[in-house]
C-alpha cells in the first residue's frame, strides 16, 4: 500500500525556509560590519595623516567626514588628541572614529537594546 506524500516538500520548505532566510540576513549583516569596520580603520588612518602632516582640527574633522562613504555621515564621531593648542612636532596624535550600526536582521536588533558602535582609531607622529 503506498501513502499519498504528496505536499510533503511544501512542508519541509516551509519549514526550513525561515531559518535559511534568517542566517541569509544574518550573514550579510556581518559583511557590513566588517565591511565599515574596514573602512573606519582605513579612514581613520588616512584622517591621522593629515593631522600628522600639521593641520588643523577642523581641517582634520573635514577630511574624515569627506573621507567616510557610510550610509549617514552625520553620525559619525570623530575625536582628536590632543587638540591643536597642546599639539607640537614630535609628539602623537590620535584619532577616534566612532559610528552607530544598526542590524538588519529582526532578531539580533531584539537582542541589542542599542544600536551596536564601530569604533576605529589610529596615532602617528607629528612632522
Amino acid at each position: 500500500m503506498r501513502r499519498d506524500e504528496r505536499g510533503q516538500s511544501l512542508v519541509e520548505t516551509a519549514l526550513v525556509l525561515p531559518v535559511l532566510l534568517l542566517l541569509l540576513v544574518g550573514i550579510l549583516d556581518f559583511g557590513r560590519i566588517m565591511y565599515s569596520y574596514a573602512h573606519l580603520h582605513m579612514a581613520a588612518q588616512e584622517t591621522v595623516r593629515v593631522g600628522g602632516l600639521g593641520k588643523s582640527d577642523s581641517e582634520v574633522t573635514a577630511f574624515a567626514r569627506d573621507y567616510v562613504q557610510l550610509n549617514e555621515v552625520d553620525k559619525l564621531a570623530i575625536s582628536i588628541s590632543p587638540g591643536d593648542a597642546g599639539r607640537v612636532a614630535g609628539d602623537y596624535i590620535t584619532v577616534k572614529l566612532e559610528y552607530p550600526y544598526q542590524f538588519f536582521t529582526p532578531f539580533i536588533s531584539s537582542l541589542f537594546s542599542s544600536s551596536l558602535t564601530i569604533k576605529a582609531e589610529s596615532t602617528i607622529r607629528v612632522e
